[in-house]
């Protein structure tokens, strides 16, 4: 803010911040999965640029930002009008001042891409779109930042949210935001996919205020997927689907390898596909993160009926629990 004197004393007179970031929308056609990840020198940018609704769409809105695009082009998407269709509606009625300056991008549930640039969106501005992603920003310090957005994209293996960071990092690589940096939100949405029950939030992570906003949510996206995974798994052992859920465990421990409980969650999944030996190595390995190891295992073993066999194991637990020489 800068201050102007004029008769009578000062007046303030405020330069808001307009909401200048990079960001990208994209859907993972193999999954269904659908996501927006941003990152901006603002506050909080992920309770204002990123929407999206499983089995529907997703919509990054930014610049000077309309932030009703985000709730009303899901309306419309669920309504089932295309990206394009979705994103001239929009625009036709807006009656908010500063329409020429937004900038916003879609991606609808079949995979089609629609994006908007105003001529008077901060500079520098632009978008450009993939096959399945579109990248998009403004105050940047040149096309190289979307640019490299969408070749990290493609050239990422995995799931979608980690494509998306992958996405975010490169256009921080390449200059990002050229006043700096603040916050970021990774958001993806799918069917029942979330932790609980009927949640369709599978990632939502934001940084709101912090000087290395990336690697906050890197450490977030981590906890994110390994707290999933985990859920994850305890569903398919209910469900009596012990391979999958070994699998969904070996990626919770993966994400958060210094806890004895996902160590052990492994371990009695080794041990339930006769995996003695495997099993042993996980639970020493929760044995010496954990001094209260023995509790957990117990508890583990009795709460879940797929566990209880190893109860039963005398020579496995004589030799897991031996005085280590």
């Amino acid at each position: 803010s800068s201050m102007t004197w004029a008769a009578g004393g000062p007046t303030l007179s405020l330069k808001l911040p307009t909401v200048s970031t990079f960001s990208i929308v994209a859907i993972d056609p193999s999954t269904g999965q659908m996501g927006v990840a941003v990152a901006s020198r603002y506050f909080s940018v992920g309770s204002v640029v990123p929407w999206a609704e499983a089995g529907v769409g997703a919509i990054a809105t930014q610049a000077n930002v309309n932030v009703g695009y985000g709730p009303k082009g899901l309306k419309l998407l669920d309504q089932g009008m295309t990206a394009r269709q979705v994103l001239d509606r929009l625009l036709a009625e807006d009656k908010f001042p500063g329409k020429d300056g937004r900038q916003i991008a879609i991606v609808d549930a079949h995979g089609n891409l629609a994006a908007y640039t105003g001529p008077h969106a901060p500079d520098w501005h632009g978008d450009i779109q993939g096959k399945t992603w579109s990248a998009q920003g403004n105050i940047l310090v040149g096309p190289q930042v979307i640019e490299a957005i969408g070749k990290a994209f493609e050239a990422t293996q995995g799931e979608l949210s980690e494509r998306l960071f992958a996405a975010l990092a490169a256009g921080e690589s390449a200059g990002g935001d050229r006043r700096g940096r603040q916050s970021a939100s990774i958001l993806v949405v799918c069917k029942e996919c979330g932790r609980n029950t009927n949640n369709d939030r599978w990632v939502f992570v934001n940084v709101d205020d912090n000087p290395r906003p990336l690697v906050e949510l890197r450490r977030l996206l981590d906890l994110a997927l390994a707290y999933n995974y985990q859920d994850r798994t305890f569903k398919l052992v209910g469900a009596g689907k012990l391979a999958e859920a070994r699998a969904a465990a070996e990626k919770a421990e993966r994400y958060m390898p210094d806890r004895a409980d996902t160590r052990s969650l492994l371990g009695f999944l080794n041990y339930a596909a006769g995996n003695k030996p495997a099993a042993l190595a996980e639970f020493r390995k929760a044995q010496d993160l954990d001094p209260e190891f023995r509790q957990l295992f117990e508890g583990t073993a009795e709460f879940v009926p797929a566990f209880k066999g190893v109860l039963e194991d005398r020579a496995f637990l004589d030799q897991l629990f031996s005085k280590k020489e």
